[in-house]
């Protein structure tokens, strides 16, 4: 083969690499985009409130920063400007301020810390539905926008199965449903799955367990989640990943700094860099509890 033939033969392999899978991996495992189709739209919700949801929508948008992801997150919990308490930061503009002719995107689209961009729902967003055709145009062209400013975004909804909380979820290519393993959370976020399962086209929903014990805890949620969605919803779950239970994770709630960017090297961090990786690579790390989680399971209480 002459040399003109092999280069052009290696354009096209380039090509097809960069094009075809959106990261050059050549296949199609999980969190892989094909073609130019714009940034990956990732909903995180859950069955309850109080699992740890918004904490994991921003501490995972600064894992896939710090893997060179642009990212922007909607805070789509109604009201609750959740987002804007865990940065420790405020916002006079939500994403309801765009349908004033003199807002543009880049008046809505937040710069917090620790690279973390966002756009706060406001309480106006839970009437979307309501709104007029000339509004959703409006809208509609203004977001279009992230496209250019973002390779994934993540859509923190609010908690259960309300309306918009489903319109939210079903819109989205990818759900990602965290939990903890209390029979509450349990029971509510079968109802999520329940939910969505029932008018999603082609149900993506990934599970994560978070404030776990140890691995047969794990197991035994996952399990338990996997097989009831198996038997009567018929839909397959995958669990994306997990997050050990970790003082470091509350006390930077309370500091209002995410544990990810305050304490780096954290079990909690480290999970959920693991999540970040599952999501781009398609691939589940298994996370070590180290040395600290030795000394935890040893000198655990017992009741």
């Amino acid at each position: 083969m002459n040399d003109q033939a092999t280069r052009l033969r290696r354009m096209i392999e380039v090509k097809h690499a960069v094009n075809g899978t959106g990261f050059g991996t050549g296949n199609n495992k999980i969190g892989q985009r094909a073609g130019k189709t714009g940034p990956r739209t990732i909903a995180i919700t859950s069955g309850k409130g109080g699992v740890g949801k918004t904490n994991l929508t921003v501490n995972l948008a600064i894992a896939l920063g710090n893997m060179g992801k642009r990212v922007i997150i909607i805070d789509a919990d109604m009201g609750m400007a959740n987002v804007d308490i865990l940065l420790g930061t405020t916002s006079r503009v939500n994403l309801m301020s765009l349908l004033n002719p003199d807002v543009v995107l880049e008046d809505v689209l937040l710069r917090g810390p620790y690279g973390v961009s966002y756009i706060s729902g406001g309480s106006g967003l839970e009437h979307a539905m309501e709104m007029t055709v000339a509004e959703r145009e409006i809208l509609f062209q203004k977001l279009a926008a992230c496209e250019d400013w973002a390779d994934i975004i993540l859509i923190d909804t609010g908690a259960g199965i309300g309306n918009n909380v489903l319109d939210f979820i079903v819109s989205a290519d990818e759900v990602l449903l965290i939990t903890t393993p209390e029979p509450t959370a349990l029971t509510d976020a079968y109802a999520v799955m329940k939910g969505y399962s029932s008018i999603a086209d082609q149900p993506n929903l990934k599970l994560i367990v978070n404030r776990v014990i140890d691995e047969p805890e794990i197991r035994e949620v996952v399990g338990t989640l996997s097989r009831t969605a198996e038997r009567f919803l018929k839909i397959s779950v995958e669990c994306l990943g997990y997050i050990y239970d970790d003082q470091m994770m509350i006390k930077s709630v309370r500091q209002q700094v995410p544990v990810m960017a305050g304490h780096p090297d954290a079990i909690s961090s480290r999970c959920i860099a693991s999540i970040a990786s599952g999501l781009i690579n398609g691939q589940r790390e298994k996370v070590k509890l180290g040395w600290r989680g030795f000394l935890k399971k040893i000198f655990k209480p017992s009741y």
